[in-house]
């Protein structure tokens, strides 16, 4: 029998204010949020550009709940020690961006950070299935990477359900999470898949009632 994990909300600060991010990031933490989500695109990988190691290390300085950072970038084993260095406490990076995967994974965890691997929509689980013995969370892209406000794609969740039995048994420390168009409706399909951790930007971020949103991720 599956044990049943804690469903963990994670909010993106791609759809926060910059402006005032020191003040979002600690309203979205009294608000119950579980991590902070922080997504890194290098304008190669992904088309658009956001932030890198600066700001991972400026938000780690506003809270106290894990900071969950998303490379979609390419060769991120060049800057693995500076994201690590920063603060973050899971580094997630995509299979399909990197040359040597399990030597990534490894040297994440080598600097005492948690691993995550992903690939996007378009591109199977297989890329990264042999190497779970060196993964503590799997990232289902329920969208493309480097967008916000996308449309929920359904049909990854097949991939949700292939890792959740893959993971049955053997590997139940590693947590699934879901990152695009998730909302209060989506919500509930992640979870009935065996998704447990949920990253929502524009739903929380689209509301000044953090606290709100983030509840109706979890029912």
């Amino acid at each position: 029998m599956k044990k049943t994990k804690k469903i963990e909300v994670a909010p993106s600060i791609l759809s926060a204010d910059f402006r005032y991010l020191e003040r979002d990031v600690k309203a979205l933490q009294d608000a119950g949020a579980d991590r902070i989500h922080c997504d890194v695109m290098d304008g190669h990988f992904v088309p658009n550009l956001t932030f890198g190691p600066f700001v991972i290390e400026a938000v780690r300085k506003c809270v106290s709940i894990p900071l969950d950072v998303h490379l979609m970038m390419f060769n991120p084993e060049k800057y693995i020690q500076q994201f690590c260095d920063a603060g973050s406490d899971i580094i997630m990076v995509h299979a399909e961006a990197c040359n040597d995967l399990p030597g990534v994974l490894d040297s994440i965890k080598k600097c005492g950070v948690k691993a995550g691997v992903a690939v996007n929509p378009d591109k199977p689980i297989d890329l990264f299935l042999p190497y779970l013995d060196k993964v503590d969370q799997v990232l289902i892209m329920s969208v493309y990477a480097g967008f916000c406000g996308q449309k929920f794609i359904a049909d990854t969740m097949e991939k949700a359900r292939r890792i959740s039995d893959a993971i049955a048994g053997k590997y139940e420390h590693i947590d699934i999470e879901a990152d695009g168009g998730v909302n209060r409706e989506t919500a509930k399909t992640c979870i009935e898949n065996g998704i447990n951790v949920l990253v929502s930007g524009s739903y929380i971020f689209g509301s000044s009632d953090y606290k709100e949103r983030i509840a109706a991720l979890r029912m």
